[in-house]
Parts: structure tokens; C-alpha cells; sequence
């Protein structure tokens, strides 16, 4: 007679919980254990699993549970049915066919009456069919824990395991987070000094060496939750990144951000942001839009500044441009001889790089610069000040006569593409009735249909590029009042600011030298907001 050495295997997804004490772990261990000891089976060990799914085989209890199988510690699975084991009928089939006689396991299902030593039953001939409908259990219950999660998220129910750096989790009925008056100053440090210029990294390293514990050793101090093992508790610029891109913190939830390929796949991705599920103004925002707004300005900035080997970004350092090759300036640094002092200029970077083969010199002082452009954001702001309310009229009505013309240019070229799109739609299946009739050879057609198709789906990404476009170009149409303010708070400025470039300028496109060009240096200011062009309208009139 053979001795049986059991392993009791027990499974409790978060799914299962919400049915009740009759899947529960202990009224699966009693009834595991009264069918062991009625059939006389010795108990190696117990196995269990609670809160996993049964869709993945990547379970840690389940994983030692067949390797003390196939170790020969056990020769008997005993599970109160067959769900418990899994609900991947293509894995659950592949063990109970394959696996476990291979190495002499039996396999009991309590409930479902089946038992591998008697393969002649009719529970085991219904096995295939008991497998096929746990799976599709599994993928019915996953549809209705999306709908549910969906449907909260719309509703702007916070459903985060835990709250963003800067809030704490709300007790109300929606779970509204509420800011933590400790991390909250930190939140709208960092956006302050991002919007001021300084660069992730550079950020990260204030907070690190002053001693604020980042997110993952804050979270660790009050909750005990231990961070990932590859964290080591300290600030990085992507910690940083990721945060100045949550809107949460202006006071919107973004949920539903990211899911899993199926219901079997469980890793991860990220969805686009045209996915998520947004509800506006939930909760108190710690930064303001303002704030907001000149931190997104910055992110689409050309400049990106690069530090010097001293550790010093200059406040142009990223928009000035060559106006001969187009390629980015490259600050330059020195030590005059007579002062010690250090002196700043900007030349041409690729005649840096390559010599005069490629582009001249563009060479100028840095300080002969910065009073260039601050006199002009000076002299632009006291004009400003004289009669705003006219150059805003001036600036919305041309600001809407270009965007109007732009408009018009961008739905034609859409009209010409969508009238294309359909065209090649009709050919495909023209293509396909010849084929079917015989009027066309197979190998003819699939290349057809080939052409035609890769053609589509490019012309449906241009498509989607127009339509943005088109969007953008509407949102032109909009009033200056913002940039007129922030360029008003400048009109007595000492000095020129990485913060005041990244509200006001696009780039600085900078002409040759006199010396080498035999006329006067051109330098052309391009601001976010075409102010200036309206200022000069003005002068001419």
C-alpha cells in the first residue's frame, strides 16, 4: 500500500474575500485536513496563498508547493477544488496531464470530485470543462473589478493604496486626500524652485544634503510600509520629475493611470494620459496654477542649462541660438588676468566644436548680453504700463487674424487626408472582392493590400498630428494678460534671472560679430507671447 505525504494547498484571492467565511483560509483548512485524516493521508505541510489571484502560476506558496513536489518531499496535492489550484486552464491542465504523473504526484479536488489515481471517473472527464469555466470565472471577475474601479474613479473616490507625497488619505466617504501640513511645504519648494531654474538633480541634492527624508523614508517613518529594494531612501532628480508632473497637486485626481495586459498577464504599463480618468477640483491643491503653469513653461523650454564645471548655470544658458548655422551658443569661461575675476561669454557651439569649416564665430561677453535683453524686457514693460489696455486689444485681435488663417490652412490639409483615407478603405475591399472572384492573383493582392494599409495607418498618424495642431492653433486665440503681468513685475529689475527667461523668452537668436560680418550685430529677442511685434506695430503707425 502506498504512503500518501500531503501537501494541503490553500488560495484566498482579495476577490474571494468579499464572498464570504465559506472560501475563507481556516474553513479550507478544516476541510482539508478531515479528508486527510479520514483517508488515513500523512500532512507534510501546509501552503498557503492569501490575497493572489489564480490567473498566474506566480504564486510564492504555490511555487513551493511543486517544487517540494517535484523534490519527492510529497507525493499527494490535496486542494478544496480545482479554482483553488488555478483558474488558467491551460497551466492547470498542463500540471494534472503532464507534470504530476511524470513525477507520481496525485492530485485531489475536494469539491469537484477529482482525483488522478482513478482517471476512468466522470469528474475527470469533466475536468477540461471545469477548467474552462474557472477561467472564465476569472476573466467575468476581473470585468466586473474593472467596471467597479472605473465607475469610483469617475465618481472621484480615491482609490490609491496610499496618498501622493504632501497629502495624507481623507476619511471622508470619497477618500479625499488632505494635506499634511509637514511635506506640504516640501511639494511647493521643489515646484518653486524648479520654476526658478533649478534642475532636478540640483534639487534633489539641496534636499538630501539638508536632511528631508524623501518620500519612500517619509512613507517608512509613519506607516512602516519598507520601501523597494533597490531604493535607497534618498531624493533623485526622477522623484522629482515624477512629481512635478502630478496634477493632483493642484487639486485634480488622476486616476486609473495605469492596468495590466489581461487578466492572466498581470504586469504593468502605463497608459496615455488621453486614458485616464480625471476629476477636476477634488480635493485642496498645494501648489497654485500659477505656480503650475510656469513649471509646464519650463518643461517645453529650448533650454534646458547645463551647469558649468563650477556648478554654475547662467540665466541664458540653452536660448541662444547661432543666426547662421541655427545650432545652440556655448557658454564659455575664463579668468581674467588683471582681476582674477571670472568672466562669462557665449560663442557659436559648433565652431567650438568643428572650427571656421563649419560656422564662424559668433563670439560675445556675457554681461554685454544680459544688459541687452534686460533693457529691452525693461523698455517693453514701461511701454506696457503706459497703455496696456490698448496693446491688449491690439495683441488678441492679431493674435485671432493669424489664427484664423492658420486654422483654415490645417482643416483643408485634413479635409485632402480623411478624403484619402476613405479612398484607400474602398481599394482594400475592391482588392479583396477581385481576389475572392478570381479576377486577381493571391500573391497580387495581399501586395496591394499591404500598400494600401501602411499608407492608412500613416496618414491616420498624420491625421491625429493635424487634429493637435488644429487644437493649438484655436488656443492661440487668448488673451495676454499673464504674460503682460509677469513681464509688469520686471519693470525694475536689478538683475537678469534664469526664473525671468523661462516666463518670457522662447529663444535669442544671436548675429555675427561686426569684425567678421562688416555690419551692425543683429540680436533678435523671440518672447512667448508676440507683445513685441504689437509694440513695433505701434512705433510705426
Amino acid at each position: 500500500m502506498n504512503k500518501y505525504i500531503t501537501g494541503l494547498y490553500f488560495r484566498l484571492s482579495q476577490e474571494d474575500e468579499r464572498a464570504g467565511e465559506s472560501l475563507s483560509i481556516d474553513n479550507q483548512r478544516q476541510i482539508l485536513r478531515k479528508y486527510a485524516e479520514e483517508h488515513g493521508f500523512e500532512i507534510y505541510g501546509e501552503y498557503i496563498d492569501d490575497g493572489v489571484s489564480g490567473t498566474t502560476f506566480d504564486r510564492p506558496e504555490v511555487q513551493r508547493l511543486l517544487d517540494d513536489a517535484k523534490a519527492g518531499a510529497i507525493n499527494t496535492i490535496i486542494v478544496k477544488d480545482l479554482s483553488r489550484f488555478g483558474r488558467n486552464y491551460i497551466e492547470v491542465g498542463q500540471y494534472l496531464d503532464y507534470v504530476f504523473p511524470a513525477f507520481g504526484i496525485r492530485f485531489i479536488a475536494i469539491q469537484d470530485n477529482v482525483d488522478t489515481e482513478n482517471r476512468d471517473s466522470n469528474a475527470m472527464e469533466m475536468m477540461p470543462i471545469m477548467n474552462v469555466f474557472n477561467e472564465w470565472h476569472a476573466a467575468n471577475t476581473s470585468k466586473k473589478i474593472r467596471a467597479v474601479k472605473r465607475a469610483k474613479a469617475k465618481e472621484g473616490i480615491y482609490t490609491a493604496k496610499k496618498a501622493s507625497y504632501g497629502y495624507i488619505m481623507g476619511t471622508d466617504k470619497k477618500r479625499a486626500p488632505v494635506i499634511d501640513e509637514e511635506t506640504a511645504p516640501i511639494v511647493r519648494r521643489i515646484f518653486e524652485m524648479y520654476a526658478s531654474g533649478i534642475s532636478p538633480r540640483r534639487i534633489s541634492e539641496i534636499l538630501n544634503l539638508e536632511g528631508i527624508p524623501s518620500p519612500a523614508a517619509y512613507a517608512y517613518a509613519q506607516t512602516g510600509q519598507k520601501p523597494k529594494p533597490n531604493v535607497m531612501g534618498l531624493w533623485t532628480a526622477v522623484t522629482i520629475r515624477e512629481m512635478l508632473n502630478k496634477i493632483i497637486y493642484i487639486g485634480h485626481m488622476p486616476q486609473l493611470r495605469w492596468t495590466s495586459q489581461s487578466y492572466k498577464n498581470h504586469k504593468r504599463f502605463r497608459k496615455a494620459e488621453n486614458e485616464w480618468a480625471i476629476v477636476y477640483n477634488t480635493h485642496e491643491p498645494i501648489i497654485s496654477q500659477e505656480l503650475w503653469n510656469r513649471c509646464q513653461e519650463r518643461k517645453k523650454s529650448v533650454a534646458t542649462g547645463r551647469r558649468t564645471k563650477i556648478g554654475y548655470t547662467h540665466p541664458l544658458s540653452g536660448f541662444l541660438f547661432c543666426a547662421d548655422c541655427g545650432n545652440k551658443m556655448k557658454l564659455c569661461t575664463s579668468l581674467s588676468r588683471n582681476t582674477g575675476k571670472r568672466l562669462y561669454r557665449f560663442d557659436c557651439g559648433y565652431h567650438i566644436r568643428y572650427g571656421k569649416a563649419y560656422c564662424f564665430s559668433h563670439f560675445i561677453a556675457a554681461s554685454v548680453l544680459e544688459e541687452i535683453i534686460l533693457e529691452d524686457i525693461r523698455e517693453m514693460a514701461r511701454r506696457i504700463v503706459i497703455d496696456e489696455k490698448t496693446i491688449r486689444e491690439e495683441f488678441i485681435l492679431r493674435n485671432a487674424e493669424l489664427a484664423d488663417k492658420a486654422i483654415k490652412s490645417v482643416k483643408k490639409e485634413l479635409q485632402v487626408k480623411r478624403k484619402r483615407k476613405e479612398e484607400l478603405f474602398r481599394l482594400m475591399q475592391v482588392a479583396y472582392e477581385d481576389r475572392v472572384k478570381g479576377k486577381m492573383p493571391e500573391d497580387i493582392c495581399i501586395g496591394f493590400i499591404q500598400k494600401y494599409s501602411e499608407e492608412q495607418k500613416r496618414l491616420e498618424t498624420e491625421i491625429a498630428e493635424s487634429e493637435t495642431r488644429l487644437t493649438e492653433t484655436a488656443n492661440t486665440i487668448q488673451s495676454a494678460d499673464e504674460f503682460i503681468r509677469n513681464i509688469k513685475k520686471y519693470l525694475e529689475v536689478p538683475e537678469l534671472t534664469r526664473e525671468m527667461c523661462y516666463e518670457l523668452i522662447d529663444r535669442i537668436i544671436v548675429g555675427g560679430s561686426p569684425n567678421i560680418t562688416g555690419k551692425e550685430r543683429e540680436i533678435d529677442i523671440v518672447y512667448k507671447v508676440d507683445i513685441a511685434s504689437v509694440l513695433r506695430h505701434k512705433l510705426n503707425k
